[in-house]
């Protein structure tokens, strides 16, 4: 049962406007050797290399193995730049200064479909990235007029870096094609994706679960969740819950006032008249559309209804 609010509510206007062998050299002749053997008279039997050699030496090298290199790719009208996998996941692993370096060799190469000012999607797979490696790239990628545009990662680690550096980013369980995601969607959600930084305006997070910003979300930000987002500072941008059609999914913010709300497939904006004094807030879908009320009121209604036979 969804609490109804009838002296703190305040109603968000509809609306729909606003990612071996022996050792080198041998013993002279007639020269004495170790441990009294006689060279002279000795014959030297060298066996075969052991099987295990032989496989080794036909395992597939980095740079013969599309996969443990890093490519650039052309995917339904964008440009994706696809890493190795995590060096700990793979035979062949490739660390940070090898992936740098192929890197700066695609690009260098002048790869035919490199066309300057085509956006980047960067799909970083299960990598671990820092924030500085992750400016690292885009450095590169902005000396080729290759803007980076969205962060696709598997690692919270990765995906936390690179929101708190300043960039949009979509952390995925699994990483495929970019237009997987409505089947990724009817999956369980993931752990809650805890960022601690202000949103600039242009970042985009997207995540299959629960949001929780501990600052503010600035004009011009957005946020996309499968589940319930929390904002822990002042809500100026776009913010999207329950994307996966939940209902019951809520925004709370200690100050509302967003560009635009959306809670599954109702959408709302700001209200003309703000309130005198902000306080925080829950956003909830109620009988007439999308709501909002005081979060301590809500918070004793929604027990209260819990609690009741």
């Amino acid at each position: 049962m969804v609490p109804d609010f009838s002296s703190s509510q305040r109603g968000y206007q509809e609306g729909s406007h606003l990612s071996g062998g022996p050792p080198d050299g041998a013993y002279p002749e007639n020269t004495p050797a170790p441990d009294g053997v006689d060279f002279n008279n000795f014959i030297l039997e060298i066996e075969p290399e052991p099987a295990s050699s032989d496989s080794a030496s036909v395992q597939t090298k980095p740079e013969s193995n599309p996969n443990l290199q890093v490519q650039f790719k052309s995917e339904g009208g964008r440009l994706l730049l696809i890493l190795p996998p995590a060096p700990e996941k793979s035979r062949n692993p490739v660390y940070w200064e090898e992936l740098r370096r192929q890197l700066k060799e695609r690009i260098s190469g002048g790869e035919r479909f490199l066309q300057p000012h085509t956006p980047v999607h960067l799909i970083a797979r299960d990598r671990l990235l820092d924030s500085q490696q992750v400016q690292e790239i885009d450095s590169l990628l902005s000396d080729a007029q290759l803007p980076l545009k969205r962060i696709y990662a598997s690692r919270r680690q990765t995906a936390v870096a690179a929101a708190t550096a300043g960039y949009s980013v979509e952390q995925q369980t699994t990483l495929g094609h970019l237009g997987q995601g409505q089947e990724a969607s009817r999956q369980a959600m993931d752990e809650p994706l805890y960022l601690q930084t202000t949103l600039r305006s242009g970042v985009e997070i997207r995540h299959r679960g629960t949001v929780i910003v501990l600052g503010d979300a600035n004009p011009g930000s957005s946020i996309v969740a499968e589940g319930d987002i929390f904002i822990w500072g002042h809500l100026r941008g776009v913010v999207h819950a329950g994307a996966g059609g939940n209902t019951q999914c809520r925004i709370m913010a200690l100050h509302m006032q967003p560009t635009q709300l959306r809670i599954a497939d109702k959408v709302a904006r700001s209200p003309d008249d703000p309130p005198a004094q902000y306080q925080p807030e829950v956003a909830y879908i109620g009988p007439d559309g999308i709501r909002i009320a005081l979060a301590t009121e809500f918070a004793l209604a929604d027990l209260t209804t819990q609690e009741s036979p």
